[in-house]
């Protein structure tokens, strides 16, 4: 019988690997690691929601139900969630520790004419902040070890929801069976799945609404090479060569060219993750 594995030292061990990958990608570059890269993540934020989506319709449908709430936004980015929620809610705090990230969000609200999110330069968990309505982390969480504190610390300012947004791979994805190979079990990153039984463990049975816009855009690279590496960056296997004939083989077999890159299958797509505090009138009967 398979032995279940133990979910958060799972989590924390993904994270500590893509820490490795991402320190060698980084090397003498800036301490933030959005320096280079904020306004490209706010150009891809918002092609990407050219198209609508259940997530943010089920957020807006969330805040006109209960007018007047106040909403944290952890891991705010670029503010594309700040600015699309402030318009809802009596204030948005927009919680950030990048000072990259926070420069264009300030010129996203400013051209918005929002005058009611606040912008916070912390990081989670250890950031003070008081009680809000809703709290809402959108893919902010991967880079944090102690998933469960960061749970606990978000059900504890929260006085109504809070909802987590996670990619979702698929189960038979090419990194799926990569991960298998290389790591014995088949999760290549800390991701929905894991983060999920973790809840169940902490007694947390939340409610999921996976997102209506299919799968993410695939990954491409401009060769093998390339694509071996960032897999190799991925996994934290940078120094470690073990495995190059295997992925170079898998990626052979499952990547195609496509005009001029070579493309993976698309294999995730987002889950959103909420739970309604007891107390909240969603839970009453």
């Amino acid at each position: 019988m398979e032995q279940i594995p133990d979910w958060p030292l799972l989590w924390r061990q993904l994270v500590e690997a893509q820490a490795r990958g991402l320190k060698e990608k980084q090397g003498n570059k800036p301490e933030d690691a959005w320096a280079d890269r904020a306004r490209t993540f706010g150009d891809h934020v918002k092609k990407r929601w050219e198209k609508e989506d259940s997530t943010r319709r089920f957020m807006v449908d969330l805040l006109q139900a209960h007018p007047g709430s106040t909403v944290l936004d952890i891991g705010a980015g670029t503010g594309s969630w700040a600015c699309l929620l402030a318009p809802y809610a009596a204030k948005v705090t927009a919680l950030e520790p990048s000072a990259a990230m926070i420069a264009v969000m300030e010129e996203n609200i400013s051209r918005f004419g929002i005058t009611n999110v606040e912008i916070v330069r912390d990081s989670w968990p250890d950031a003070a902040v008081t009680e809000h309505d809703f709290s809402l982390c959108s893919h902010a969480m991967y880079g944090e070890a102690d998933f469960p504190s960061f749970v606990r610390r978000l059900d504890e300012v929260t006085k109504r929801c809070c909802l987590l947004l996670m990619r979702a791979p698929v189960a038979d994805g090419v990194m799926s069976k990569i991960a298998r190979e290389v790591l014995g079990q088949p999760y290549d990153s800390p991701n929905f799945q894991i983060a999920y039984n973790i809840l169940l463990g902490m007694g947390i049975f939340a409610n999921v609404l996976m997102e209506d816009t299919g799968l993410w855009k695939p990954w491409t690279h401009d060769s093998l090479e390339e694509a071996v590496d960032a897999v190799k960056r991925r996994l934290g296997l940078v120094e470690d060569g073990r495995h190059d004939p295997f992925l170079k083989r898998i990626l052979q077999e499952n990547l195609a060219w496509e005009n001029g890159k070579l493309s993976w299958p698309a294999g995730v797509c987002s889950a959103l993750i909420y739970w309604h505090k007891p107390s909240s009138s969603e839970n009453r009967g």
